[in-house]
C-alpha cells in the first residue's frame, strides 16, 4: 500500500497497534464482566460507571484495526489471536468484592494507559503522525478512567 512509512515501521506500528487492540478487547470483556455482576449498596452508580468505560473502550477498537489496514497491515482475526498477544489478565472470579472488581479496573486502565504511552513513543519516533495524535485522545480517556475509578476507592 502506498504511503510515506517504511516496510519496517508498518510492521513495528501494526505490532504495536495489535496488541495495544487485544489489550483493549481483553479490558472491555473485564469491564463488562464487572458490570454485569457487580453488586451491593453502589450498585447504580458502579453498573453505570463501568457501562460508560465499557462502551469507551468498546469505541476504540474500530479505529485501532482500521488504522492498522489503513498503513498496509493486517490486524486482529480471532479471540484466540487475541489470547496470544493480551497483556492485561481475564477475570473469571466469581466471588470478587466490588471493591476489588474497581481496583483491579484501575490497575488495569493504569496499565493501559501506560501501553497507550508505549505505543505513541513508537509511533512518533516512525513518524506515523496520524496514529500517534489519535493515541493522545486515548491516553486523556484512559486517564479519566483511572481518574474515576481512582475516587470509588477513597
Amino acid at each position: 500500500m502506498p504511503g510515506s512509512l517504511t516496510a519496517e515501521a508498518v510492521e513495528k506500528i501494526a505490532t504495536g497497534l495489535n496488541g495495544l487492540l487485544a489489550d483493549v478487547f481483553t479490558l472491555y470483556m473485564k469491564t463488562k464482566n464487572f458490570h454485569w455482576h457487580i453488586s451491593g449498596r453502589n450498585f447504580r452508580d458502579y453498573h453505570l460507571l463501568l457501562d460508560e468505560q465499557g462502551d469507551q473502550l468498546l469505541a476504540m477498537t474500530d479505529p485501532i484495526a482500521e488504522r492498522v489496514r489503513k498503513i498496509g497491515a493486517t490486524t486482529l482475526r480471532s479471540i484466540s489471536h487475541i489470547e496470544k498477544l493480551q497483556r492485561i489478565n481475564d477475570s473469571n472470579d466469581t466471588d470478587l468484592t466490588p471493591e476489588e472488581m474497581l481496583k483491579q479496573l484501575l490497575e488495569d486502565n493504569g496499565h493501559l494507559v501506560q501501553i497507550l504511552r508505549d505505543v505513541h513513543d513508537l509511533t512518533s519516533e516512525l513518524g506515523d503522525v496520524a496514529t500517534t495524535s489519535v493515541l493522545e485522545n486515548w491516553i486523556d480517556e484512559g486517564e479519566r478512567r483511572i481518574w474515576f475509578l481512582y475516587e470509588t476507592q477513597h
